[in-house]
């Protein structure tokens, strides 16, 4: 049996659309760029990760400036904690487990006053045992009785997203001046 000419000419037309034709259609559908490709979660917590370190940049320059502006000479760990040393004690030397009792005071940046010894008795809690704010467990660590020093908490060393929820606002930067009173 023999195709009429007219048929093989319609014939090889189809054949030559399906072969030009079928690899785009089916490269559009898989060919998405990688950010398309990846799930939701992951584009989210790429996007947390990336304005966390914005904040946590722009509190470093707030920080610097700060600091800068008062004169202190602080120290930087590798937490973002700033620190100054400004009386040195000789007693004995803080350790995790420690009881450990301060005289302090807790400020904003603006100085408004949040906490302080005077109105509100001496700290007593134990480093380590996450009884205090993380940047004030890692400083006192730093630190011996008879110590005096500042440490400048940026808020995700401090309270965080929330404050404490009383006189600690959110996303707060704050400034403990304080006293080692007593380490056993």
């Amino acid at each position: 049996m023999k195709i009429p000419y007219k048929y093989n000419c319609q014939l090889f037309r189809a054949l030559i659309v399906a072969v030009f034709l079928l690899p785009v259609a089916f490269s559009c559908s898989r060919g998405r760029a990688p950010e398309e490709q990846r799930s939701p979660a992951a584009i989210n917590r790429e996007e947390l990760v990336n304005v966390n370190r914005q904040l946590a940049a722009r509190e470093a320059d707030l920080i610097e400036s700060y600091s800068r502006r008062r004169g202190w000479d602080v120290e930087k760990t590798g937490s973002g904690l700033r620190y100054q040393i400004y009386e040195k004690g000789s007693g004995e030397r803080v350790k995790t487990g420690s009881r450990v009792e301060i005289a302090y005071t807790v400020s904003l940046l603006d100085g408004t006053v949040c906490y302080s010894s005077g109105s509100d008795g001496n700290k007593v809690f134990r480093p380590g045992q996450g009884e205090a704010e993380a940047g004030l467990e890692e400083g006192i660590l730093l630190l011996r009785q008879g110590d005096k020093a500042r440490l400048v908490i940026p808020s995700y060393l401090a309270h965080g997203l929330i404050g404490d929820q009383n006189r600690i606002p959110p996303r707060a930067i704050i400034v403990y001046e304080l006293e080692v009173i007593n380490v056993n």
